[in-house]
């Protein structure tokens, strides 16, 4: 895998109903304006195989598209990484779009912070309607301590108090935790927690990401609000990071 130091790789894992949207949230790349010398790259996986994704698929040279078995959304970001390029990765899901100025932002967090491993920032969710609603329980912004989003999150019902659908981070560090959990849902929150527990991150208070709330989400599934497997998702996600901070020597350090 060639890493590319001044690009961005931006991963979307994208599934046959949520393909529509992908023309809203590659504008919404398209509109992002970067430091002279850095671009980005779109990494585009379907999961599965099927002919309704890629007539969807922008025609740019800075966009990998690939397809293979379907096995959820974790699987499709982890089989996008062998296309990845850049030093840095952003999660892009399907149907959510980019705010102007995000990425440059991330970046900034991380390019200014050596020592902090992650960011993230405000995401409001876009409803049907095209109104926006927020979550008033932001940090404000600024590094998050290690382990601070785990407590946050075992103390309000399992919400994190900043956004998985918001993640960059650094390349190496997310390879070498994994990637998202092996999870049918809440990868995104697996892996945030396992990155907070090894490293700090960083919050930007300025809207970042616009989460489109639409019925044929994942989310919106009555199978993720099963009791039975969420108490059995969460809690292995809470029993990795907890593991992982325990560990002797398992922290994130700036080379």
């Amino acid at each position: 895998m060639v890493t590319m130091p001044n690009t961005i790789t931006v991963i979307t894992a994208v599934h046959a109903p949520g393909a529509v949207h992908l023309p809203d949230a590659y504008k919404s790349l398209r509109e992002q304006e970067l430091p002279d010398g850095w671009d980005w790259q779109w990494v585009i996986q379907e999961d599965g195989a099927s002919d309704a994704v890629r007539p969807y698929v922008p025609d740019d040279v800075r966009v990998s598209f690939g397809q293979g078995r379907a096995g959820r959304a974790t699987m499709a970001r982890t089989m996008g990484l062998s296309r990845a390029e850049g030093a840095y990765i952003k999660v892009l899901d399907a149907d959510d779009m980019l705010t102007p100025g995000a990425l440059a932002r991330d970046l900034r967090a991380l390019v200014d912070h050596p020592d902090l491993g992650w960011a993230t920032s405000r995401a409001l969710d876009l409803l049907p309607d095209g109104s926006t609603v927020g979550f008033e329980g932001d940090p404000p912004q600024g590094p998050i301590a290690r382990g601070a989003v785990l407590e946050f999150w075992r103390a309000n019902d399992h919400r994190a108090q900043v956004h998985p659908a918001t993640l960059f981070v650094r390349r190496d560090l997310l390879l070498a935790l994994g990637g998202w959990m092996a999870l049918p849902a809440s990868e995104d929150t697996g892996l945030l927690m396992a990155l907070n527990a090894v490293s700090r991150g960083w919050f930007t208070a300025e809207t970042g990401l616009l989460y489109r709330k639409w019925p044929g989400q994942v989310t919106s599934q009555s199978a993720h609000t099963d009791e039975a497997e969420r108490a059995a998702r969460f809690a292995v996600v809470e029993a990795r990071a907890r593991v992982l901070a325990a560990m002797d020597g398992w922290r994130y350090e700036a080379p």
